[in-house]
This record gives C-alpha cells, sequence and structure tokens, in this order.
C-alpha cells in the first residue's frame, strides 16, 4: 500500500499505446501479473487528471456504479529502454515513479451507440457527472464499457475542471457550487428527470467525511504543490486535499448543477 488505500503494483512490461485519446494512455503488465490501462503522470494534462481520476472513481462506487479497480503502478526508468516509438519513449521518461493503474477488462466493449441501462442506473451516472462537472461523456465518446453484460463507468480525468485555476490559491468554492451543468449530448440526457426524482436517494450515500474518506485516497504525489494567493507561499497536499473537500461539499449543498435542479 502507499499510505492512501490504493495498492502499488511494479510495471514489468509495456504492452501497447491506446491512441484513442490525447493523452496516449497505454497497457501494462504489472508484477502481480494483472493487466492495467496506464494513466502516465507525465503526460501533457499533468496529474490533476489522475487526481480527478481516483475521486470521481471513489464517489460512483458510493453511488452503486460499477468502475474498475485502481492501483498506482510505478514505473521503472529502464522501462523506457526498450521501446522503439520515440513519442512513448519520451511518455515513459517522463512518468518514471508512481502513475495511475485502472485494472484491463478482457472481453470489454466500448459503448459505441445507444446503451441499454436501466432508467435508475442512467439516472446515477449523470447525477455523478453532473455534480462533478465531467464534459466527457457524450454519444461521441461515453466512457462507458460493457463486460458481462454489465455497465461500467471509466475515463473520469475531464471531471474537477476547477483545480485547473488553482494558480494564484484555491478560491472560490461556491462559484463551483452554483455553476450549471449542460446535459445537452450527453449519453444518458434522457435520464435527467429520474436523476432529480432519486436525487435524495443518490446523495444520501454523501457527505462531508465521506467526500474526506474519497479524497483521501489521491496519492499524496500527485497533490502538486499550488502558488498560495498573494504570494502567500505554496499549498501543500493536505491544503490541497481541504479543497477538494470544500469545493465538493459546497457544491452537494446546492443543486443549480442538477439539471432542472435548485436548491
Amino acid at each position: 500500500m502507499n499510505g492512501t488505500g490504493l495498492p502499488v503494483v511494479t510495471v514489468t512490461r509495456y504492452v501497447t499505446p491506446l491512441r484513442e485519446g490525447g493523452s496516449l494512455p497505454g497497457v501494462v503488465e504489472g508484477d502481480d501479473l494483472g493487466t492495467y490501462v496506464c494513466k502516465f503522470r507525465g503526460a501533457g494534462q499533468g496529474a490533476k487528471v489522475l487526481v480527478a481520476e481516483v475521486i470521481v472513481s471513489r464517489l460512483a462506487t458510493r453511488l452503486g456504479l460499477r468502475t474498475p479497480r485502481l492501483v498506482v503502478l510505478d514505473l521503472d526508468p529502464q522501462l523506457a529502454r526498450y521501446e522503439a516509438d520515440e513519442e512513448v519513449q519520451d511518455l515513459l521518461n517522463a512518468s518514471v515513479g508512481p502513475n495511475l493503474g485502472i485494472d484491463f477488462l478482457p472481453g470489454s466493449f466500448g459503448v459505441d451507440g445507444q446503451v441499454s441501462a436501466a432508467d435508475d442506473e442512467g439516472a446515477r451516472v449523470l447525477w455523478l457527472d453532473a455534480f462533478t462537472a465531467n464534459v466527457d461523456r457524450s454519444w461521441r465518446n461515453p466512457n462507458l464499457l460493457l463486460w458481462h453484460g454489465d455497465l461500467w463507468v471509466i475515463d473520469h480525468g475531464a471531471s474537477l475542471y476547477f483545480h485547473h485555476g488553482w494558480r494564484g490559491g484555491v478560491t472560490a468554492p461556491e462559484k463551483f457550487a452554483q455553476q450549471p451543468w449542460d446535459v445537452t449530448g450527453h449519453v444518458f440526457e434522457t435520464c435527467a428527470a429520474r436523476a432529480r426524482e432519486l436525487d435524495e436517494e443518490i446523495s444520501a450515500s454523501l457527505d462531508r467525511d465521506a467526500l474526506v474518506e474519497v479524497v483521501a485516497e489521491v496519492p499524496e504525489v500527485w497533490l502538486e504543490p499550488v502558488p498560495g494567493a498573494d504570494g502567500a507561499g505554496e499549498l501543500g497536499a493536505e491544503a490541497l486535499r481541504a479543497a477538494y473537500v470544500d469545493f465538493l461539499s459546497a457544491r452537494l449543498r446546492t443543486r443549480q448543477w442538477l439539471p432542472d435542479g435548485a436548491r
């Protein structure tokens, strides 16, 4: 373990890149004999994407949704020496150390058309995406897998956009709390009414204590220091954990983000 609850697995082999996304994740094998999709810390979007992946994946689990098991993948610098593709080699060199591993689901396939899901399941996915401001679950890119007949939610890195603005201090959780979320084009857009009906039941599984536990799962090394406001020094990992909890708690107290919702 690495102190966050995520197991640590050493990467033993880089198998192949997944070129569907811009961050060039790859399939790797680990010393536990598992196969993982690796999200690299050295990709262009940086460690914040990995933070969002962990937080939203853990929230999804608390809402009763299926999402693949997560691990920390320790990447040895020697691995890049055996990679012929220069782009991949550069990425491996930039990502030495802890990266995010997402359990590879053999035989699963991506949803690329009308998905068969119960209204309640689709409503929970929509509620999660609205709460975390996920802009990346459209018909063009559903980020859903079907495995053994069940629906699995994946790829949450486009959520929690607010942390990309933490350059001059962590401010304005109330602004995020009030920020509407556009349901147009969402893969479960037709479940918006059901999401509102289930809101009380869904939100009952979340409170500030639950959010603290969720954020605690993020490895400290991915919580990169942020400059404080007005030159007040850098904000470290614990301050950033508290900020994530504050932003999500503030949003949980409102419903302007839920389509046609209000509180």
